[in-house]
């Protein structure tokens, strides 16, 4: 070597975070909260669609709306938690199920983190970092 330092072609990757929910409002919000962050968001507006999506694309984190037609949300986690390469992904339930049976419920299905809306920003971008180790 000549004292040169040479860089290794290091290619980084963009952190996928999956969106599921059946409000158009609420995947606005979200993607506004998360634009400028370098993820790459891939959207599902119902529970059949997130199953499909996480299982061909193995998102880094899952946030996950309860109520949607099709697949309730409670299902889909389960269904995803079902696959093994699945089984460590952060999934965070965003509802409006607040009663303490939802919760237990939701923690049941395999969520990560369970938060109601409305939902303040800050918390839940803390959530995702912390899950996303950043």
């Amino acid at each position: 070597m000549n004292g040169s330092l040479r860089l290794e072609n290091v290619t980084m990757t963009r952190k996928k975070i999956l969106l599921v929910d059946d409000s158009n409002t609420v995947l606005l919000m979200h993607r506004m909260m998360l634009s400028g962050g370098g993820y790459e968001l891939l959207i599902a507006r119902n529970g059949v669609e997130a199953v499909d999506l996480a299982l061909r694309e193995r998102p880094d984190l899952i946030f996950m709306d309860v109520v949607m037609p099709q697949m309730d949300g409670l299902q889909a986690c389960r269904r995803i938690r079902a696959s093994p390469e699945m089984h460590a992904t952060p999934i965070i339930m965003v509802t409006t199920r607040g009663e303490p049976h939802s919760v237990q419920a939701g923690y049941e299905s395999g969520c990560t983190e369970y938060i109601t809306k409305p939902f303040d920003k800050g918390d839940l971008l803390q959530k995702l970092r912390q899950h996303l180790g950043e």
